[in-house]
């Protein structure tokens, strides 16, 4: 039975703590570089330096492992976004150029972040498929609660659906940005999002 009493100077709860965060740190490195497909439990637990038993203390499986690292990277990218589009001015084309500029800006930072979050979470399959949903949904409705008020004015046909096509395309151009042997620079990424988004609420 697990206790709490210390042990090389980390409590029970502790120690617990401390191999799901190596598990992260392995996820995170391992995903990315060989991919989900290529990653197994046996690799992330020597890059973790911890047990196979171990490891199934902590996660269920490798999609539990996935959803869990993926998760992480996105609502770090959400709460970031959503600071910076607090700060902005309310303008909807200022607005949406700090919202593209500042995730792609997050997720180009670090390549195993861009990698993670639009490539492997979808090579991981059906099991992560709700859970990449209810994150778009999350940044759909962060979206619309900016600029909906002042996009309705222009009467655009319909503005969940544009959010939606809106945020596939960044979603897109990161995919490209990641598997691209010369990708394109940042900044260049931000240039045709916002070029995109700017001509679809212009229509």
């Amino acid at each position: 039975m697990t206790t709490g009493r210390p042990y090389r100077g980390m409590t029970a709860e502790q120690r617990s703590a401390d191999r799901r965060e190596r598990l992260f740190a392995a996820a995170f490195e391992l995903f990315s570089a060989n991919g989900f497909s290529g990653t197994t439990i046996e690799k992330l637990c020597a890059y973790a330096k911890i047990s196979n038993r171990a490891f199934y203390e902590c996660f269920a499986n490798r999609e539990e492992l996935m959803k869990a690292v993926y998760e992480r990277c996105m609502n770090d990218a959400y709460t970031l976004v959503s600071q910076r589009l607090k700060e902005a001015r309310r303008v909807p084309e200022d607005l949406i150029e700090t919202g593209v500029a500042t995730y792609i800006g997050y997720m180009t930072e670090d390549e195993r972040r861009a990698k993670i979050a639009h490539l492997e979470v979808r090579r991981a399959g059906l099991p992560l498929h709700d859970t990449r949903r209810a994150v778009v949904d999350e940044f759909v409705t962060l979206l619309e609660d900016n600029v909906g008020d002042l996009l309705r004015q222009r009467s655009l046909p319909d503005l969940h659906l544009l959010a939606i096509g809106l945020i596939g395309v960044i979603q897109e151009l990161l995919i490209e940005w990641a598997m691209s042997e010369n990708p394109p620079a940042p900044e260049r990424l931000v240039t045709v999002a916002t070029h995109i988004f700017r001509n679809a609420i212009a229509a």
